[in-house]
């Protein structure tokens, strides 16, 4: 994915990933089946939702779930840092 800038919109496939990642609870297949029926490999929709999260066209679209996911991956990056000697 290339660059956006503010003027830009989200692609079908982008719109589809971010209303995914709101509402998968709410189907009745599994998640992985979902993300499927996108035409997408879990790996796949997993690397385009963590770059589209931070695009400002993302925060627009939904800020309440690009907010939640930003501090999710923020939570697990310092969970997973390894501690500095002092």
């Amino acid at each position: 994915m290339r660059e956006r800038d503010d003027q830009q919109l989200l692609s079908q496939l982008e719109l589809a990933v971010l209303d995914l990642a709101a509402s998968w609870h709410r189907g009745n297949e599994p998640k992985e089946l979902q993300i499927m029926g996108l035409g997408l490999s879990p790996v796949r929709y997993y690397q385009l939702l963590g770059r589209l999260i931070d695009t400002p066209a993302a925060y627009r679209h939904n800020p309440m779930l690009v907010s939640r996911l930003c501090r999710l991956r923020g939570a697990n990056r310092a969970r997973y840092q390894p501690e500095r000697a002092h």
